[in-house]
């Protein structure tokens, strides 16, 4: 995995990203379509943000993995930051070789040199797989998520 360099996504990474986010078992049943003004607007918006980083894992050119990465500032932790991690996601041939690990480790790094206090995700609950991923890197699950679908 040393071929691998992790960086902020550009726009002409965003077709990459969005086949991604689609190529799963979730994410085939969401609406991921080729790319269109809501995207171009969600990614500029990501882009524009400060505590905001679209992260592409590029293996010579070629986007292979992703996650977004918010800081969130509070009152909790004395003021402190936390790191918000989502949309994870490893290109189905690169899957069980090692990537998911380097990027969430890369991840857990920036927010610890950041200053942030902690670094949280969320994983559906029938990712079976992706609990015991997250419980291998140290993670806890210490709360009960709920969404409200608008």
């Amino acid at each position: 995995m040393s071929d691998v360099i992790f960086r902020e996504a550009v726009r002409a990474d965003l077709p990459a990203v969005l086949a991604l986010l689609a190529d799963d078992v979730l994410g085939k049943s969401r609406d991921f379509t080729e790319v269109d003004d809501a995207y171009e607007r969600a990614f500029a918006d990501i882009a524009a943000d400060p505590r905001n980083q679209l992260i592409v894992a590029d293996a010579d050119g070629e986007v292979v993995g992703c996650m977004q990465l918010t800081y969130i500032p509070g009152l909790g932790r004395h003021g402190a930051e936390r790191q918000l991690v989502e949309a994870v996601r490893v290109r189905s041939d690169r899957r069980g070789r090692g990537l998911g690990r380097q990027m969430m480790t890369w991840a857990v790094d920036q927010a610890k040199q950041r200053g942030c206090a902690l670094v949280q995700l969320t994983t559906d609950k029938t990712r079976h797989d992706a609990h015991r991923f997250y419980l291998s890197l140290g993670f806890v699950a210490s709360h009960e998520g709920m969404k409200l679908p608008l």
